[in-house]
């Protein structure tokens, strides 16, 4: 039974070359994507290579001037440090300033353009009825003819294809006329013009004192004048639609048709909004070729309203058999129904791409920003400062490595050779990683990540330590040395796993638990752990059983840090390993 063990040992031993050819592939394969990415150096952040500074101020909401406090500026700050750090590791900074305002810095090298639109879209979802709607300029409120095509679904399409197509300027529907239409906007704002969950409070809103202080009446028909005037065309009054109005009020909206024009709504009370979403991800859908859409779950109690709202809906005539999505006060889809969706699912489509999908997933997923805010600044900011502390830093992190090479010579003599190749090799996938990172997740390097390297110096060399030292215990046992490094190995082995996982675990704690630069800390501290494990066993010991096979290794040369004599080993020496006790033939 000893016998296959001891052969299994001998090849394991035989074939160290196996594991150095992995390792040196693995770093040709790294440099190599490094190169042909075209990312040589890793990205930095905004302490070490500046970048845009831009300053959001909060608006308030007409009538709700004590929702600027500071319970919702924070849960802005961490949904917008969310947004554009994605993995948490971009460093962008989000700080407030102030009681009203919220300064974002962005490292150069991030697409800002991008980041800006992350960080200022509120991201506030609503579904709501459509009461009328036509292309922009056109008189009265015609409404489109019915979907020619389009079957029932779980999830309502809205797809650029499926959306209804706008009948021709001051044209009306099919089914009826120009006045019995009007009659008809006139009575779908009355019964949406006062907040209300249940029919009969609807029923009853006429004749009572709306939000503006007249009555429900007077506010249908003023919103009908504005409508009569809205011109989607412009940008200056398409921006100004909606502001101040609350979801539980009717509303007007603009949004693009299928054919590419600007379409102008008038829309219910919100039924359903973004906090009933679960969860939104960017999906490209081929099966039915609305390209990207953006899936949504929603919660129960968002399920269970979008069914109710879809079911009295698919009882109207067109278009109020119609609900609008509406994100940020532009109708992203308008979709028909036809039945109660009871899925508890939706799908957002139209002219998305897949960049402006997954942003918009994005936003969704992370959740709205509780407040509106303004662009009010964007500066340039400069790295003298962040370059002055990398280069003292470069500096520490230099002297301590040499302080570590030399006690390694001191010590450790010939074997500091293994140490110090280990080293560099660490420090060839380290660099060659975070470089590849930049693009991959947006990996910055600053400052705290830069101490995070240095520290990862010291776990490294402690590695090797443990595992020399252990060699050096079994000599002192009398062994020989190629025999001392296997029977080292799975004790340094063990020991070197659990101080890994140890550090590695505090990394993930870390980074978990914090936010901003200390993050970057944490990452370069968890990724150099990782990192140190795979050098250690790929590397370093392979590397350490072929220099046993080498005379001045072997041999125990004074200047090897392996002479039995200099390490207290008493003759006479084991040039093999104790013979086994022996084994009765026909038990074996």
């Amino acid at each position: 039974m000893a016998t296959p063990k001891k052969g299994r040992s001998a090849s394991a031993q035989s074939k160290p070359g196996r594991s150095l050819a992995l390792i040196l592939i693995a770093i040709a394969a790294l440099t190599g994507g490094m190169f042909a990415s075209g990312h040589t150096k890793p990205r930095l952040g905004i302490d070490l290579a500046g970048g845009t500074s831009i300053t959001l101020e909060a608006v308030p909401e007409a009538g709700n001037e004590a929702a600027i406090n500071k319970t919702n500026m924070d849960t802005a700050v961490s949904i917008m440090e969310r947004r554009v750090n994605g993995l948490g590791v971009s460093e962008a900074e989000v700080q407030t300033q102030g009681r009203d305002n919220i300064i974002v810095n962005i490292p150069k090298g991030t697409n800002s353009e991008q980041a800006r639109k992350q960080v200022g879209t509120t991201a506030k979802l609503y579904f709501r009825p459509v009461i009328a709607t036509e292309v922009s300029g056109g008189a009265g409120a015609a409404s489109p003819s019915p979907s020619p095509t389009g079957s029932p679904s779980d999830k309502p399409s809205g797809k650029a294809t499926d959306k209804p197509e706008a009948t021709d300027k001051g044209s009306a529907s099919p089914s009826a006329s120009p006045t019995t239409q009007g009659r008809a906007v006139t009575d779908a704002l009355k019964a949406d013009a006062t907040p209300s969950a249940s029919a009969s409070d609807k029923a009853k809103a006429s004749p009572s004192p709306s939000a503006s202080g007249g009555t429900a009446a007077d506010d249908a028909s003023k919103l009908q004048e504005q409508y009569a005037k809205l011109d989607c065309t412009n940008a200056k009054t398409r921006s100004a639609v909606g502001d101040g109005v609350k979801a539980s009020q009717p509303t007007l909206a603009c949004g693009k048709n299928s054919q590419g024009q600007w379409q102008k709504y008038i829309l219910g009370p919100a039924e359903v909004d973004g906090t009933d979403v679960d969860k939104a991800q960017a999906v490209l859908n081929t099966q039915t070729g609305a390209g990207w859409t953006v899936t949504m779950d929603f919660t129960d109690g968002g399920g269970k309203k979008f069914a109710d709202i879809t079911g009295k809906l698919a009882k109207n005539q067109s278009p109020q058999n119609q609900f609008a999505i509406v994100l940020d006060g532009d109708v992203v889809s308008d979709p028909y129904v036809r039945q109660a969706l009871t899925g508890g699912n939706a799908e957002i489509s139209g002219n998305f791409n897949q960049q402006s999908a997954q942003d918009l997933a994005n936003m969704l997923s992370y959740g709205a920003l509780p407040l509106t805010f303004r662009e009010d600044s964007v500066s340039t900011v400069t790295a003298a400062l962040g370059g002055d502390q990398l280069k003292a830093g470069l500096i520490a992190g230099a002297i301590g490595l040499a302080l570590v090479v030399i006690y390694l010579l001191l010590y450790y003599r010939g074997l500091a050779f293994i140490a110090i190749l280990s080293l560099l090799v660490s420090a060839a996938l380290t660099y060659t990683i975070m470089a590849l990172l930049g693009p991959t997740i947006n990996f910055a390097l600053n400052l705290p990540a830069v101490c995070g390297a240095i520290v990862a110096i010291g776990i490294t060399a402690d590695s090797f330590i443990v595992y020399f030292e252990r060699v050096r215990d079994e000599i002192r046992e009398g062994r020989s040395l190629r025999p001392a490094v296997e029977r080292a190995w799975p004790r340094a082995r063990r020991t070197i796993l659990v101080s890994d996982f140890v550090s590695f675990l505090a990394a993930a704690v870390l980074f978990i638990v914090t936010v901003g630069k200390v993050q970057g800390f944490a990452f370069t501290l968890g990724l150099t752990t990782l990192l140190d494990v795979v050098v250690v066993f790929l590397f370093t010991k392979p590397l350490l059983t072929l220099m046993a096979r080498r005379p001045f290794f072997a041999n125990g040369h004074k200047w090897s840090g392996l002479d039995p004599k200099s390490l207290g080993a008493k003759p006479p020496l084991r040039r093999t390993r104790r013979p086994a006790a022996p084994v009765d033939t026909k038990e074996a």
